[in-house]
């Protein structure tokens, strides 16, 4: 188990990456925006040129493993780490964590589930920011609105809005908290548009700057069945996340 000593400051240790993009989090506007999709495919493009962590931050959520296809690898998870408190054990940590490629991965357990043991939450990130100039956190929309210290942490947010009436009512509701405790906040549309509404027209209507539009991928959904995971490749969300990660980098 990772050992723990006592620590102070825990956010400005999260946040002090000083390489690599930094603590970047992905929050949906809605279930199903496609949030966790797009944390691990940056996550993914960003370990091609540096040591980069995908944490999973969903309280009811089954595993962002399950997402990238190494739910039966072993390692640790956020159950594990319940009692971890004060200094963590940074190099030991990121050696026992699940990879995904040159991904390290710190996800909920489907077979253990509930919300990352709130005592050992900033312990843990800071220690995983330590390892990792590049931390991507799949953040939940509650800890959004709680207004919590890992939101504070995150250099940059991605609010990622399908172009529906429910996604714009749901990123006009995490809006205050975003722009309250993050400086960098940036939408992230994505198709279709069943009434019409362009990522432009998005972009005034919940009054934030759009970092990339992106169409429907069909082919993600059959990626995720197969168990690879949403890894960047060619196409039309492989250079939307391509153009993201060269943006935040």
């Amino acid at each position: 188990m990772v050992g723990t000593t006592v620590r102070g400051a825990r956010t400005r240790g999260v946040a002090s990456a000083r390489t690599g993009a930094g603590v970047v989090g992905v929050v949906g506007a809605r279930g199903g925006a496609g949030a966790s999709t797009l944390a691990a495919a940056l996550a993914h493009r960003f370990a091609r040129t540096g040591a980069t962590a995908l944490v999973d931050l969903e309280r009811a959520g089954g595993g962002i493993d399950v997402v990238v296809g190494i739910e039966g690898a072993g390692g640790l998870r956020w159950p594990d780490l319940v009692d971890a408190r004060g200094t963590v054990d940074a190099r030991e940590l990121a050696a026992l964590l699940p990879r995904w490629g040159g991904c390290a991965v710190l996800s909920a357990d489907r077979t253990r589930p509930g919300a990352p043991p709130p005592g050992a939450l900033l312990d843990v990130l800071v220690a995983v920011a330590e390892e990792h100039p590049t931390v991507v956190l799949d953040l939940d929309r509650c800890d959004v609105l709680d207004r919590g210290a890992v939101l504070a942490s995150c250099r940059t947010v991605l609010v990622v809005v399908p172009r529906d009436l429910r996604s714009v009512a749901g990123a006009l509701a995490l809006r205050p908290a975003l722009v309250e405790l993050v400086a960098d906040v940036r939408l992230v549309a994505r198709g279709p548009a069943p009434g019409g509404l362009g990522a432009l027209e998005l972009a005034h209507v919940v009054d934030l700057p759009l970092a990339v539009s992106m169409r429907h991928d069909r082919r993600l959904a059959s990626d995720a069945e197969r168990g690879g995971g949403p890894a960047v490749r060619r196409g039309a969300f492989g250079r939307a996340v391509t153009r993201v990660a060269g943006a935040l980098a």
